[in-house]
């Protein structure tokens, strides 16, 4: 058979453009992956909005090194999270709240931003929001009815952040359960509770706001928040008139359907 020079060119063509396919598609898993794996960061104190923050933040790791506790770490090659990024693991090694909060003091760009933290011209590292403790109440011991308040003892803010809830042991008949609530106005994200946890996999587990909370929206007021219910001020006090028809006629008539 003879040399085909036009059908070698066309193999060639289509090996270069499946291999162009090929590293394209490794390129955008990898950005996916991590996008995923951004997602669940948790930020040091003072981190503001996680995009902001990314953009702000110029990986120089003072913050890594001014954290007494070797809680901060860079992100390396092959972790899966953007290189140079500062974040902690609260498994390994939880924020230990430190009152002159070093990490915030040595920012030189101000993606750890003091504001965030200053409470009347102080400084405030209860004002972290690091993430919001979740409990996982399948599988939190205290929940099955064995006492464990590892996690409540461990919390910087005992009794506010994390407290206990009562409730009896109908199984028994004479055990009370001690459950472990968290507040999410309160809790800072600090991880003292997940690193406290006794269990093999921690059963209450910190995590970034953003991913786990809702959102109630501006159009419900809460009557018992004045601040919220001071919304209603300007609202029209005009009542409708209500119509004495039944619901079915109104319905019947085909209406606004």
């Amino acid at each position: 058979m003879g040399f085909d020079e036009s059908r070698r060119r066309s193999l060639l063509k289509m090996t270069q453009a499946a291999g162009m396919l090929a590293v394209g598609g490794l390129i955008w898993s990898a950005y996916i992956y991590e996008a995923k794996a951004t997602s669940l960061l948790l930020l040091p104190p003072g981190a503001k909005q996680k995009d902001e923050f990314l953009k702000s933040c110029i990986k120089c790791g003072m913050c890594v090194e001014a954290c007494p506790y070797y809680t901060l770490k860079l992100a390396k090659p092959l972790d899966n999270l953007p290189v140079g990024v500062p974040y902690f693991t609260p498994r390994d090694i939880p924020c230990y709240m430190c009152k002159d909060v070093p990490c915030v003091n040595v920012c030189p760009s101000g993606a750890l931003d003091k504001e965030l933290l200053t409470d009347n011209g102080r400084l405030d590292v209860n004002k972290s929001r690091m993430g919001v403790a979740i409990v996982d109440t399948k599988n939190c011991i205290a929940y099955a009815g064995i006492q464990c308040d590892a996690c409540y003892r461990a919390c910087p803010l005992i009794d506010k952040a994390l407290y206990l809830e009562y409730k009896r042991n109908d199984r028994t008949g004479k055990h009370s359960f001690l459950l472990p609530m968290v507040d999410n106005d309160v809790c800072t994200g600090c991880g003292k509770c997940e690193r406290a946890c006794v269990t093999e996999i921690a059963s209450i587990t910190v995590l970034p706001r953003d991913v786990v909370l809702g959102k109630m929206g501006t159009n419900y007021i809460k009557g018992w928040d004045k601040q919220d219910e001071s919304r209603l001020k300007d609202a029209s006090t005009q009542i409708n008139k209500t119509s004495k028809d039944k619901a079915t006629d109104y319905l019947n008539s085909g209406g606004d359907l």
